[in-house]
């Protein structure tokens, strides 16, 4: 493979869009979205109010979260956030969407600070969605009345991608990267690249990256020499 000198192109970090227009429903995200979605995105229908989201890196648990906050007019933080000092702002609050849960592990006052708000949303009727990679009793909670509680949630799943998403995600990362790709190249890269939704959001970047630093427009070839490059050891 002909290897090209490159500059080093300047790193430009573009905003997430994580608009309810923007994301794309598929088999692999159904049951979490008719779990938040069916009722208007309000999740009147959860037991006790509160529902955990599981599923890989990548997809698309971060964007329901934010669409199902901004729908109810909640608080949206990530779990590694919930301190002491936290919680006492969320005091008022009745809805809350906390991302990457199982973070809560890391750290014993974070456990804490996560039993007393679940307590305090419970009492308030109101309600709680979590996101994670896992199920609760594999995230390594050493609090038990707060894995008991958490365990006691409903939870909704989101599986690997499948092609129609997977196609669907590369469109909104290439356009959301504002970069013109032809018709031919999302059907040359689903069957060589790995199929997660994280994968995806790597191999536009480095796609991105690549074309900055040849000067080039993002192409077949290229994409094959992108490809070839991340499996190279050398």
């Amino acid at each position: 493979m002909t290897r090209f000198p490159r500059q080093m192109p300047m790193q430009i970090s573009l905003p997430a869009d994580f608009a309810e227009g923007r994301f794309i429903t598929a088999p692999c995200n159904a049951q979490a979205v008719a779990m938040l979605g069916a009722d208007g995105w309000s999740g009147a229908q959860w037991p006790n109010g509160k529902l955990v989201l599981t599923g890989p890196e990548g997809s698309g648990k971060t964007h329901l979260l934010h669409i199902w906050a901004q729908a109810n007019e909640a608080q949206y933080l990530n779990a590694r956030d919930l301190t002491p000092a936290r919680l006492e702002g969320l005091s008022n609050c009745a809805v809350v969407a906390l991302d990457d849960a199982e973070a809560l592990a890391t750290a014993s006052e974070l456990q804490v600070a996560a039993f007393h708000l679940h307590n305090m949303l419970a009492e308030r009727k109101g309600r709680f969605l979590l996101a994670a990679r896992r199920p609760v009793r594999d995230w390594g909670l050493a609090l038990p009345d707060l894995m008991s509680r958490l365990q006691a949630a409903h939870h909704a799943t989101l599986t690997a991608p499948d092609d129609a998403l997977l196609a669907g995600v590369l469109a909104k990362l290439f356009a959301d990267r504002q970069l013109r790709i032809s018709d031919q190249l999302i059907p040359f890269l689903l069957p060589r690249m790995e199929r997660s939704l994280a994968a995806a959001q790597s191999l536009v970047a480095q796609l991105d990256a690549e074309s900055l630093a040849r000067k080039c427009t993002i192409s077949r070839q290229l994409a094959a020499d992108v490809m070839q490059m991340s499996c190279d050891p050398d």
